[in-house]
């Protein structure tokens, strides 16, 4: 599932653009979370913070949060990666349940070279939930961009994390690996080699696709046209309706998409299964301390008849916090 694309040169802008796929809805919504609020590691609070910074970010089920920005322009995405493999819980070091681990990063860190010299230097593990809908033990790895335009990818294939630092790692979707990915990309014609750019659905071809076309968008004339044009580069990666393959839950459809500008803060949500895009300003947020949480309930929206549409920002409510899917002891 998914696939994710920086554009660091969109104008005055480093905009992000990042596909949701997968077999089911997921009980989108989006929240936004002031400084200060407590949280904990999901699994035996060990690890507990206040978090330093605000965020508007995606949470599926209200459980996790899979996507989002914070008020100083980092922004963390957790793709779906078969190959994961976190190692036996290891008590020496610090961990993190995969569901609170990208919250975590927004809530702590103020740049991609921030969080990636934590997670390296602490050996971070993470540790692993089950799917609230699939009962399968969540895969993830993550990818991280600030609005330097800096970038990363965080993959753990043998316990420890494996990172891919630097502003050239621009797309990154799921299996193979993200080093697999890199190799069968100078094959294609366009972007060092002869093969013909692949139109199909695979991971592998929405990467080259998504690397292809990124590189071919023209200069935009605002920040109207800037979105648009990566909008249009996510499209061309996006799953369209299908059956849903339980075996193979990487080829699902693309159920939502998000646009990030960390440059400007503006997130910018368009669901698949609804015809209006909304998009929220986090300075026009309340994320001081002590504020509530506030949640914007795309669930329930009923799209054409009265739905959400445009900037939503005054339409986000108070929530109590929200509660992250904790690892079963």
């Amino acid at each position: 599932m998914c696939t994710r694309a920086l554009w660091a040169h969109a104008g005055d802008a480093v905009l992000v653009g990042r596909n949701m796929d997968w077999m089911e809805e997921m009980g989108t919504n989006l929240w936004a979370f002031p400084r200060g609020m407590p949280r904990d590691d999901g699994i035996d609070g060990e690890i507990t913070w206040m978090s330093r910074f605000g965020s508007l970010v995606t949470a599926a089920h209200d459980l996790m949060t899979v996507d989002g920005v914070n008020e100083v322009g980092l922004a963390a995405h957790q793709l779906f990666l078969p190959e994961s493999d976190y190692g036996a819980r290891d008590r020496s070091r610090p961990a993190l349940s995969a569901a609170v681990w990208m919250q975590y990063v927004l809530d702590t860190f103020a740049s991609v070279a921030e969080a990636v010299e934590w997670i390296t230097g602490a050996r971070l593990q993470i540790v692993p939930q089950h799917d609230p809908s699939t009962g399968k033990a969540t895969t993830l790895h993550m990818a991280l961009d600030d609005r330097s335009g800096d970038s990363a990818i965080v993959e753990y294939l043998d316990g420890t994390p494996r990172v891919h630092h630097g502003p050239e790692h621009t797309v990154v979707t799921n299996s193979p690996p993200y080093d697999q990915q890199l190799e069968h990309l100078r094959t294609i014609e366009g972007l060092g080699g002869s093969t013909p750019l692949p139109g199909g659905t695979d991971p592998s071809d929405r990467f080259a696709r998504a690397a292809y076309y990124l590189t071919r968008l023209p200069h935009p004339a605002d920040t109207t046209e800037a979105v648009a044009s990566l909008l249009s580069v996510m499209r061309n990666a996006a799953q369209p309706f299908r059956v849903a393959d339980p075996a193979k839950p990487y080829a699902s459809q693309t159920i939502w998409r998000t646009v990030a500008d960390l440059t400007n803060g503006i997130y910018v949500y368009e669901s698949a299964s609804r015809p209006n895009i909304v998009w929220a300003r986090l300075a026009e947020l309340d994320l001081s301390p002590g504020a509530p949480a506030r949640k914007l309930d795309l669930a329930h929206d009923t799209g054409l008849e009265g739905g959400l549409v445009g900037d939503v920002g005054h339409a986000f409510t108070p929530a109590a916090p929200m509660r992250f899917l904790a690892v079963a002891a």
